[in-house]
């Protein structure tokens, strides 16, 4: 039986009115919504308390910029509560009273502050600075902000940054970052130093903010605020009757110039020259010029003055004004033919909308600007003004937006409403890693004590300033004298010369530490037997004469010590409780640290590695015996087979470089084995194996958990001497590491850690 449809779609009315039915239903059920959605955001807003900002503006350009923020703060009265604070220029009737503008806008002028001190020289400026720093703190006490802001560069933003700094008040630096070419731009970075946040324009001006060590995460990239107005408004419909009303009824579109000219305070006489080279070339080109007064810094009055002996407000051709709303300002500027002078609308607002800019001085030096500004820096004749007249007006350029893109204050508003006034007040500063910083915190003084050490070597004699890092900040060298009489006077002389250039570097020396070849005492500080590479060094007493002429405590212990100290302070060893390390040089020697402390022995002959005996026979050592480690492995063992090879012609191989006129060394019989010679290959080999088994022998007397190669021969034996380990040592002692030592200058540094680990108060 077929289904009957249903009585609804039978019905047509019934449908339709169940269809409006269905609709009032979603339509109350997303009010509904909508109003749970606003109660919701309204409850956010009540429970958020509102950010109080403190807008203070000075002069009517930086208004231009803060007017549009403030616009924008006063449309969220539920997140922000404004409050505005006029002073400087805006209250001086010569400069237009400009503070009616702002009334106009219907803002409300919370304080009033006259602090123009007139002279409009550089004593001016400095007092009144100092006039808003007496009159600023009442209005900021009474107005408590939470959060001032602050624009560009002006003298008087300068009293407000230092002001609310002092009064602990977080500041917002608007075009910070950015550079020009006069004493602005101390200025301006004096501001952002001061500053809690900042808002810059743009990407370079960010960059240098970051180089100043400011936060980047304090940091927002805007643009300029000006340009939310500019690039919305500037197409009107009426700017023909903004022309007309400024520059008379035969003003036409792109055919008058706009001249802004400010003084350059850290070159007044320049500028005002400048200025009257400016106004003889505007005068010769013969166009309507607009020309505006120039700011209020010193050497504006000179420049006035240089206007009126000119004639300019009496010249048919020039309409001189005090000030201009910003709003016509900018349609001035955008039907221009050109604009010329120095002033910051020519760099910034003018390449919004391509008009032809000539920027005269070096007031915009270092400011980003667009193609259509050319610079006469050197503008020091009439003809070089008037010919760049002539190259620039009339012209178009393409729009630049290198200063803004127009949404400028829905960022500054959101970036202001992210600030968390639980935050800290006191600002950090992200400085970049630099070596050796100067600081007067413990941690700085601990680094620059600092240890003479010695090392007297069969070559050379060695001196250098080893900080407590274990930097060796300076090395001083000579040949080691053969007598000891020579000897000693070379060493005072290069000591005292090194304590002279601590003083200099900043390095405070607490003692010498003195390392040398033989046996030594070093609880008496004597050289008790010397090695045959040093001359008259028996029985010598070092400690005293060096400690006397110096007046500072004297360590002295022989090479091996000090390498093994070395380890234990700055090399592998460092928090190690029981290590060897083996000098593999000329000779062989070494240290042993057993539960942290240098083992010396009863007569100060502990740790004579290399007089380990491993064979019973085998070639004599410099010592008087045979079969030590040291006459098979060092230096001088390897030359001797070295020599003997090279006497049977048996030590060159294909592949090889050697030069005949140079002495045998080690490095030549490495080198034929690498290079497949089996006669050098297996001296090497015994070599390997006798100081292979010399170790293993340790390493079942004093069991350390760690061996460390040092000298000029460890990177050779390191691999050798592990396989040694693994096939004759005890299976507990197997799996003990070798180390090749990363320091370079083992000995120096173990002499200067005896002085160091006593002036940290260790026991050595």
């Amino acid at each position: 039986m077929e289904k009957q449809p249903c009585a609804l779609s039978r019905n047509p009315h019934t449908l339709n009115t169940w269809k409006a039915h269905e609709l009032y239903y979603l339509k109350m059920q997303r009010s509904k919504e909508k109003m749970e959605r606003e109660k919701t955001d309204e409850n956010e807003y009540q429970g958020k308390k509102k950010l109080k900002v403190c807008v203070a503006t000075c002069n009517r350009a930086d208004y231009s910029k803060l007017a549009p923020i403030m616009f924008g703060l006063k449309s969220h009265p539920e997140e922000f509560e404004l409050e505005v604070v006029v002073l400087g220029s805006h209250l001086i009737d010569d400069y237009g009273n400009t503070f009616r503008m702002i009334e106009q806008d219907h803002f409300d002028i919370g304080s009033k502050l006259h602090t123009i001190v007139r002279g409009e020289d550089e004593a001016a400026m400095v007092e009144s600075v100092g006039l808003a720093l007496v009159k600023l703190p009442d209005v900021l006490q009474r107005l408590n902000p939470d959060i001032l802001v602050v624009h560009g560069d002006r003298f008087d933003a300068l009293a407000l940054a230092t002001a609310a700094a002092l009064m602990n008040i977080r500041i917002l630096h608007l075009e910070g970052g950015e550079v020009s070419g006069t004493i602005d731009d101390s200025i301006r970075h004096a501001i952002s130093k001061l500053a809690h946040y900042h808002a810059c324009c743009t990407r370079m001006a960010e960059q240098h903010l970051i180089a100043m060590c400011e936060d980047h995460s304090r940091i927002l990239l805007a643009g300029c605020p000006s340009y939310d107005k500019l690039l919305s408004t500037h197409h009107r419909d009426d700017y023909m009757d903004i022309i007309k009303s400024w520059l008379g009824d035969k003003a036409k579109d792109c055919d008058y110039i706009v001249a802004l000219q400010h003084p350059v305070t850290t070159d007044i006489q320049h500028s005002i020259k400048i200025y009257g080279l400016m106004l003889d070339a505007l005068i010769s080109f013969n166009k309507k010029t607009l020309i505006l007064f120039p700011n209020i810094d010193a050497g504006s009055k000179e420049m006035v003055r240089v206007m009126r002996k000119k004639g300019i407000e009496q010249h048919p051709n020039f309409r001189a004004v005090k000030h201009i709303p910003f709003e016509q300002f900018i349609q001035l500027v955008c039907h221009a033919g050109c604009m010329i002078g120095n002033s910051s609308c020519g760099v910034r607002e003018a390449g919004a909308f391509g008009t032809p800019v000539i920027n005269l001085g070096t007031r915009q030096t270092g400011r980003e600007t667009g193609e259509n500004v050319l610079h006469v820096r050197d503008a020091d004749t009439h003809n070089k003004i008037y010919h760049a007249l002539e190259l620039q007006f009339g012209k178009r350029y393409p729009g630049s937006k290198i200063y803004g893109d127009g949404n400028a204050v829905p960022r500054i508003l959101k970036f202001l409403s992210d600030i968390d006034l639980e935050e800290p007040l006191q600002k950090t500063f992200c400085f970049p890693p630099v070596k050796d910083p100067i600081s007067q915190d413990i941690d700085h003084i601990l680094e620059t004590q600092s240890a003479l050490a010695v090392d007297l070597g069969g070559t050379n004699l060695r001196v250098a300033i080893v900080c407590m890092r274990g930097n060796i900040v300076k090395k001083y060298t000579e040949p080691n004298p053969k007598t000891f009489e020579e000897r000693m006077r070379l060493i005072l002389k290069m000591c005292k010369d090194a304590v002279r250039d601590a003083v200099r570097l900043n390095c405070r020396i607490l003692g010498v530490g003195i390392s040398t070849g033989g046996r030594v005492n070093p609880q008496e500080g004597i050289v008790l037997h010397s090695t045959k590479l040093i001359h008259e060094w028996s029985s010598v007493d070092l400690r005293t004469p060096i400690s006397d002429a110096l007046g500072l405590p004297v360590w002295v212990d022989n090479d091996g010590n000090c390498a093994v100290l070395a380890e234990k302070k700055f090399g592998h060893g460092k928090g190690v409780e029981n290590f060897v390390t083996v000098i593999t040089g000329t000779g062989i020697g070494g240290g042993l640290i057993h539960n942290h402390e240098l083992i010396h022995g009863s007569t100060f002959c502990a740790a004579e590695l290399g007089h380990i005996k491993v064979s019973l026979e085998g070639p004599e050592c410099s010592c008087g015996s045979q079969g030590c480690i040291e006459a098979f492995a060092s230096g001088m063992a390897l030359q001797r087979e070295a020599k003997r090879l090279h006497d049977e012609d048996l030590l060159k191989v294909e592949g090889m470089d050697m030069n005949l006129a140079e002495p045998i060394t080690a490095a030549h019989l490495i080198s034929a084995a690498r290079n497949g010679n089996s006669k050098a290959n297996a001296v090497l080999h015994k070599a390997s194996m006798a100081l292979g088994v010399g170790i293993v022998n340790i390493l079942h007397i004093v069991n350390p958990s760690l061996v460390i190669l040092s000298g000029v021969l460890a990177s050779y034996y390191q691999a050798p001497v592990q396989d040694v380990i693994k096939e004759r040592a005890l299976v507990s002692a197997q799996s003990i590491k070798v180390l090749k030592s990363d320091l370079e200058e083992p000995a120096l540094l173990g002499a200067a850690s005896m002085v160091l680990d006593y002036a940290t108060r260790r026991t050595y």
